[in-house]
């Protein structure tokens, strides 16, 4: 399993937004490009999230995906324009697992 960590620095008041939308474009990742999921946290800094996302393998993440879906493109946008910044912390092979 293969799993790909996120910063986000969204900007202040767009916490709502920024939520809603990067539920949709996850939702839209697992059904159209073979994820197992992702989860966000909030962070104890000001407009910090961190999310991970988990993939079976790192070949299936690196893929070219191509998203038509329209509620996709609507929220994949608006999710950028609360970005500050975005970045990809870490990308992480499971070694051991002990999550239940």
């Amino acid at each position: 399993m293969f799993i790909v960590v996120y910063e986000f620095e969204i900007k202040e008041g767009t916490e709502t937004v920024f939520r809603e939308s990067w539920l949709e474009v996850t939702k839209a990742i697992y059904k159209h490009c073979g994820s197992f999921g992702s989860r966000l946290h909030q962070s104890d800094v000001a407009h910090f999230f961190v999310g991970y996302a988990q993939w079976p393998s790192r070949e299936q993440w690196e893929k070219d995906h191509v998203i038509t879906d329209e509620l996709y493109k609507v929220s994949r946008q608006k999710m950028r324009d609360c970005l500050l910044e975005s970045k990809v912390v870490y990308k992480l092979e499971v070694c051991d697992d002990f999550l239940r």
